[in-house]
This record gives structure tokens, sequence and C-alpha cells, in this order.
């Protein structure tokens, strides 16, 4: 497709007219529009069931990368007529805002051709938005720490979860952080999963004070890993899995395997844990969906006290 100027697909029995493909979005990988729409469309089997029927923010970049950004929620006026949308009240705006579900792959070519690079998908469904169905920590560093701190204290997280039966699966934040999903699936609300989320980031800041910090002031994170508990709020998003990211190659929010993480803290790698388009590609194509229990585990959050406690 590259080279071409504009043309007109069928997608899935939906007609679609893609345009500028030959625009490189990626200057420093040379990576164009048409490249961005072929990855989408590969890893939409991966992604879509982690996005599907939940409220999408868009982040575009209409000149790549290097241009330019803006954040959309409203689902653009202009989108075909089989785009589905959610009405999310908005209390800030005081109005309700139609927000795009990208829920099959024609939609996924829309938004790619947009340039809509990164999807930022609510952690509840749309149908019911007070409902979260994961707890999520994002693991942000503070300088000189990195991500290879990010993967040791998201083993840690691993393991105080398991203290309490919860399973946790770990991804990359396609930036420079990781992420831990505690999937639930199973009826919450944002006020347990954010104060519960809040409790075990606070324990392990007791724990390792030079390391670890729950506090979200910029002070208190120079050199320590900054677990983000407040992303568990109705309000919030958190970058989809398998979504590229706006940064100068184009990586990938990608899933690891526990196993991963280990080896590259073992190793001092921290370059094992990031990947771009075409690697997620071989990855699925390789291992499937190593984050398919986010969309598929059941578990129940046990009683908070245990957490607070420890």
């Amino acid at each position: 497709m590259a080279g071409t100027r504009s043309i007109e697909v069928d997608v899935e029995g939906r007609r679609l007219v893609l345009s500028n493909l030959d625009k490189v979005l990626y200057p420093a990988a040379g990576f164009t529009k048409a490249q961005v729409i072929d990855y989408c469309t590969r890893v939409a089997p991966a992604l879509l069931p982690h996005v599907r029927g939940r409220a999408l923010t868009l982040k575009r970049y209409p000149d790549g990368v290097q241009g330019e950004f803006f954040f959309e929620k409203a689902c653009p006026a202009h989108r075909p007529s089989w785009v589905r949308t959610a009405p999310v009240w908005s209390g800030s705006g005081g109005r309700t805002i139609d927000y795009c579900l990208a829920d099959d792959v024609p939609t996924l070519v829309w938004l790619a051709n947009l340039a809509a690079l990164e999807l930022h998908p609510s952690l509840a469904l749309a149908v019911d938005r007070a409902r979260p169905t994961a707890m999520v920590f994002d693991l942000d560093p503070g300088a000189p720490a990195g991500v290879l701190e990010c993967g040791e204290v998201a083993l840690s997280l691993r393991e105080a979860l398991a203290l309490v039966d919860l399973e946790s699966v770990v991804k990359t934040s396609g930036s420079k952080g990781l992420q831990v999903y505690v999937p639930l699936n199973t009826p919450t609300t944002f006020v347990e999963t954010k104060a519960f989320a809040r409790a075990l980031a606070e324990l392990l800041e007791r724990r390792a004070p030079q390391r670890v910090t729950a506090t979200m002031a910029k002070a208190q994170r120079a050199g320590r890993i900054f677990i983000d508990w407040g992303q568990n709020d109705e309000h919030k998003t958190t970058v989809a899995v398998y979504s590229l990211r706006a940064m100068e190659r184009p990586t990938v929010s990608t899933p690891l395997a526990w196993d991963e993480v280990e080896r590259a803290c073992a190793a001092g790698d921290g370059a094992a844990l990031s990947f771009e388009a075409d690697a997620v590609l071989a990855r699925v194509a390789a291992r499937g969906d190593l984050f398919a229990p986010a969309a598929e585990l059941t578990q129940r959050l046990p009683p908070l006290r245990g957490v607070a406690s420890g």
C-alpha cells in the first residue's frame, strides 16, 4: 500500500477509503500509515477482546509522532454509520459524549486511518461504566530508575497478590514502564478496586521505601517506581494492550509472560522488555494472546483489611 495516495478497500464487508498511506508517521523507523493500518489489521484478533464494548479515548497524531497530537473523546461526527458508539455522561462538561467503540476490524482500520495511534479504553464496559472488569497498577519509573526496576516491583506485586489468591497479568506500557492487571470480571466497584490498589501500593512502599512510592507528587518519584493506583477510576483510561505508542519507534503495549520479566531482571536486560509492531505480531503468531486472562479469568477481591495490615 505504501506509495498510494488514497484507495478504496473492503474490510469484512465494510467500505473504507484510506488516505495518505505513504505518510511516514514514525520518521525514525520509516514506519508509514500503511504499516500502521497493516499492524492494526493483523493484531485485531488479539486486540479486540480487550477493547470491544469499551468507551475509547483516542490519541491522534495526524502529522506523525513528531507532530502535534490531540486527545479525542467524542467519536468523530464524520464516522461511518456502522461505527458503534456509547453515550457517556460527562459531569465536568455537563453533557453526554458519544465515545467510539472498537468492536470489529473495520473500526480498527478506520481509527488507524485517522492516525489514532494510541487507544485508551475504560476499565469498565460501556454497558456498566461503574463496574470495572480489572484492577490495574501502572508502574511509572522516576529516573534514573527504569523498566528493570519496574519489573522488580511488578514481581513483588505478583507475589503480594498471590498471597490473597489473586492471579495477575503484566504488559509493557510501550513507553518506559510496566502495567500489572488483576482480572476480575465479577461484580465490583471502582471504590473497591481503588481502595484495594492503594492499600497494596502503600504496603509495598512501607516494605521498600527507597524503591517504591505510592505518592503522586513528582518530587517523591526520583529513583523510585511510582505505583499509580489512581488509574482505578471511572474517569481514567489506561492504554490498551497491543496499542501502538507514539514513541520514536513503533513500540507497542505488549503482554509479557511472568518468566520473561524474571529473566530480564536477572540478566539486567531492559531491552528484553520492549517490543515494536513486527515483533509483537510474531509473538502473537507464536504464543497467542498472553493477555487473554484479563478478558476471561473471573476473580473476586478479598477483604481489604488483610492487605492494609500486611
